[in-house]
């Protein structure tokens, strides 16, 4: 990934009152006595079902060897969660483990109180396995708030058999994808499909397309808008011309035939009418598991006709946090522990949260020949080309609203790509600013 870790890595029973993210209310953090004691924990985190599955075979092998620590699992689809953890978090109610996304830590702990320090469980919570850079992720404020899972980024993964019915190769140009969408619309089927849900993929796709054509990147570490409004009307264009040449379904088909579902529970994905997607290296279990085995293959990253490939993002695409105020802290980290680190539980997750950054994880799965399938063939291949650090800002919540309130309009005919594009930047410079102070 071309060392653009070290971009990222920049950003970024005693009681001591703290203040809550986002309020006023105090809670109080017990602190650590090195002990594990007798209690009940709860850990939260989203996916699919491959990765629920995974996650609770984990559960029940951590249950054996700790028989008086019990697990609460509390797990679901991604739409949504954001939402819940943090109403949990400012109701004091939050689980005591957490999977976090990359964003989180700016809205729910710009101070780095709003999650626990985790140096300080350095009894229980094996570090050593992690790159400095690496860790420097979940540092804010100076303090140690998350742990990173897996470093991941979006790739393209198909349909063998759809592709095989029109004897076609899957693309490795954006020229390519293009003229796929005229083969595919023949029959009314479609080479690709991006959804403008929670997610934000469509953008994203649109993203990556500008910042290899520019240079520029859209939104840079410390949150200012690298993109100009120009930029954006084109990533706009670039959205509607993939509507029009039948490469995505257009939105009001989208929703008409899939509702609220996820894409990788669509019966147009499952029955083979779209026949790719872009995802996240660490959650593409979820799609391959509705397919035939071995129906869902990687394909290249996407570049320009003459071979211009840069534009592609990584990102810690999970992370591990407890809560601020645990009563249990000594107990959840010895289980964030297990789950980072014991070579036994790395079995049975293999890389349902991506290529685990944990070197004793990744090499239990090496060891074993496990560490293969789509989410490494993704990762070799963004490890290949010059990736660009996805600034945790683009990924806020009410930025994704931004960017789908004008993909939603240009695609529905109420504006075209110069006025979605003006409201758009003036929206992001506005709302950046105002996060920022």
């Amino acid at each position: 990934m071309k060392n653009n870790i070290k971009t990222l890595a920049a950003i970024g029973c005693c009681a001591i009152t703290l203040y809550a993210c986002g309020g006023r209310k105090s809670n109080t953090v017990t602190l650590p006595d090195g002990h594990l004691d007798p209690c009940t924990l709860r850990f939260s985190w989203w996916g699919g079902d491959d990765r629920h599955s995974a996650t609770l075979e984990a559960i029940a092998l951590w249950e054996q060897l700790h028989p008086d620590i019990h697990i609460t699992p509390e797990y679901g689809g991604w739409d949504g969660w954001t939402e819940k953890v943090s109403a949990q978090l400012s109701g004091g109610i939050s689980p005591d483990i957490m999977q976090i996304n990359y964003d989180w830590l700016i809205n729910m702990s710009p101070d780095g109180e709003g999650f626990y320090d985790l140096e300080r469980l350095s009894s229980f919570l094996d570090l050593s396995g992690y790159d400095d850079d690496v860790l420097a992720f979940g540092r804010v404020g100076g303090h140690l708030n998350a742990v990173t899972v897996s470093v991941s980024g979006r790739g393209l993964f198909y349909n063998s058999a759809s592709y095989s019915r029109f004897g076609q190769e899957f693309p490795s140009t954006w020229s390519e994808l293009m003229q796929l969408g005229d083969i595919f619309g023949r029959e009314d089927m479609y080479p690709l499909d991006l959804d403008t849900q929670s997610g934000g993929t469509e953008w994203y796709f649109a993203v990556v397309y500008i910042q290899q054509r520019t240079g520029r990147t859209f939104i840079t570490m410390d949150g200012e808008l690298g993109f100009t409004q120009e930029d954006i009307e084109a990533a706009l264009d670039f959205c509607k011309e993939l509507e029009d040449r039948h490469v995505i379904r257009k939105v009001r088909e989208h929703t008409d035939e899939d509702g609220s579902s996820a894409l990788y529970q669509s019966p147009e994905f499952i029955s083979g009418r779209v026949g790719g997607v872009l995802e996240w290296g660490s959650s593409v279990g979820k799609y391959e598991m509705v397919l035939p085995e071995g129906d869902l293959r990687a394909g290249p990253l996407l570049t320009g006709d003459n071979g211009e490939s840069g534009g592609w993002m990584i990102k810690p695409s999970l992370m591990y946090a407890l809560s601020a105020n645990t009563e249990h802290p000594d107990e959840a980290a010895a289980f964030m522990d297990f789950m980072l680190n014991n070579t036994d539980c790395a079995q049975l997750l293999g890389t349902t949260r991506g290529i685990p950054s944990s070197r004793y994880a990744a090499e239990s799965l090496e060891s074993s020949g496990d560490l293969t399938g789509l989410a490494q063939e993704n990762a070799d291949m963004l490890g290949s080309v010059d990736t660009v650090t996805i600034s945790p800002y683009m990924e806020l919540s009410r930025m994704k609203e931004f960017y789908n309130e004008a993909i939603e309009k240009v695609s529905y005919g109420k504006a075209d790509t110069g006025e979605a594009a003006r409201e758009m930047y003036d929206a992001i410079v506005s709302y950046l600013e105002k996060i920022k102070k």
